[in-house]
């Protein structure tokens, strides 16, 4: 099995042709009930990250953090307020590595090494990129996609058309990427709660994976 890939112009929209190619991933949930799934990646970040708990607990929504490692052990007390808004927690490895550039046994003792600090069954790649290989080493974990990505870390995104990312393409079962980081951040404070305010008068739900 081919390891798979988003080039340089990635889908904001998840092709059916690779949800199809790697049904053991987690790319949307179930499409009869009208309940999004929202996750944050590559956190924990002083600031950002409370400010996004702050806003889902405005919302009463629910999200899962995709938290690194080495982050973690950076900024404890983020971590540890994660926790305290009672969100889930997934792992995104320690160093945030590239699984197309590691070689799997280093992967996996990467992961490990995130996994000795959260109590979690869930997992991301991050960039979405892991060799088959990987996926089959990691067979015991819940390894989450998604199916749209707001583009809040794309730097050439206006955040109005990272909104529009989320508000055209979501549909019921849908799990979205945005990041709790610095990078993202101007971004994420604009969209954050003008997607939440809309997804409310949908009659979308936030659930946990």
């Amino acid at each position: 099995m081919a390891s798979f890939f988003f080039i340089m112009i990635y889908p904001v929209k998840t092709p059916a042709i690779l949800t199809k190619m790697y049904p053991s991933l987690t790319w949307f949930k179930n499409r009869g009930e009208k309940t999004i799934y929202l996750t944050f990646d590559d956190g924990p970040s002083p600031g950002i990250t409370n400010w996004v708990l702050d806003m889902l607990k405005k919302h009463k929504a629910k999200a899962c953090f995709f938290l690194i490692g080495d982050k973690i052990q950076k900024y404890p007390d983020t971590f540890d307020l994660i926790l305290q808004h009672d969100q889930q927690i997934g792992n995104h490895t320690y160093n945030h590595l590239n699984g197309w550039r590691t070689v799997t046994k280093d992967y996996i003792t990467n992961f490990n090494k995130c996994a000795e600090l959260m109590d979690t069954p869930l997992f991301r790649p991050p960039y979405g990129r892991i060799k088959a290989s990987q996926i089959k080493a990691l067979k015991d974990q819940k390894i989450i996609m998604w199916d749209v990505l707001s583009g809040d870390f794309d730097p050439k995104l206006s955040k109005e058309d990272c909104l529009l990312n989320l508000i055209n393409n979501v549909e019921n079962g849908s799990i979205i990427v945005m990041h709790d980081s610095e990078k993202a951040k101007e971004k994420v404070l604009y969209v954050l709660p003008r997607f939440l305010a809309w997804a409310e008068e949908k009659g979308f739900s936030f659930g946990l994976l």
